[in-house]
């Protein structure tokens, strides 16, 4: 049983958390998360995968289109959370650290499952118990010692971002060109070469927006995706559902 100082230690612990959560969700929108989750297991790193002494050349914030990521049923989203309580535009895939090449620092350390209350501190960004799990083993363990602060830092990047909510046509598309005028026309530095536009079988699936060490707005050291004139099928954002209270990530 934990002694009464244990518990008043947890208790203002947590309490710290719940307020840096708020404090860095204001440019986040808010969204309807359950009152409690199941952190998801550790993972066990794919023996190739395991890449503990790449040094860091940049970094990547990557964007998926929940939309899209929805209606492919990819394994990453959560069904309930992210495709039936919530309409999303672009939720964060994840914060990268890149190596110089192709390959990259990745499963740096052991993991153990994060708190529930880590993940229920990043559901409005990440949407995916799952995700989160495995966002901080597969790569913030390379670059941070806790997922708290791995989460802090995908928070403060992704609310220095004006990120769109993208409109496709009465077609349904896009050209990547356009879908990258619409990052750029709300954020200040962007360059067109610092966007790698992610394209699946003619759909999007992501955008990742290209960082130096510093973490500011830099060129894409591997390459831009989509060429500006491809025409991209833009899987369109549900209707907003309002069937519960909302609540701020």
């Amino acid at each position: 049983m934990l002694s009464s100082k244990a518990f008043q230690v947890i208790a203002t612990a947590l309490a710290s958390l719940a307020l840096a959560g708020a404090a860095h969700a204001s440019s986040l929108k808010a969204c309807t998360v359950p009152p409690s989750v199941i952190p998801a297991p550790a993972e066990k790193p794919p023996a190739g995968e395991i890449h503990t002494d790449v040094p860091t050349a940049a970094y990547l914030l990557a964007l998926f289109w929940s939309p899209e990521a929805c209606r492919a049923g990819i394994p990453e989203s959560n069904k309930i959370i992210q495709c039936q309580t919530n309409s999303f535009g672009f939720t964060v895939h994840g914060l990268w650290p890149n190596g110089p090449d192709k390959v990259h620092p990745r499963y740096c350390k052991p993991s153990p499952p994060m708190s529930a209350a880590t993940v229920l501190a990043n559901l409005c960004m990440t949407p995916s118990p799952w995700l989160l799990q495995h966002e901080w083993q597969a790569h913030g363990a390379c670059q941070w010692d806790t997922p708290e602060a791995y989460f802090k830092k995908a928070r403060e990047v992704r609310q220095g971002l004006k990120v769109p909510d993208l409109q496709p046509g009465p077609e349904g598309t896009m050209t990547a060109g356009e879908i990258r005028r619409a990052f750029l026309k709300g954020n200040r530095g962007m360059t067109a070469e610092g966007l790698n536009v992610r394209v699946k079988e003619g759909r999007l699936t992501e955008v990742w927006v290209c960082m130096d060490l510093d973490f500011k707005l830099a060129s894409c050291r591997g390459g831009n995706g989509a060429a500006d004139d491809a025409v991209v099928t833009v899987t369109p954002m549900a209707p907003a559902i309002a069937t519960k209270p909302k609540k701020k990530g």
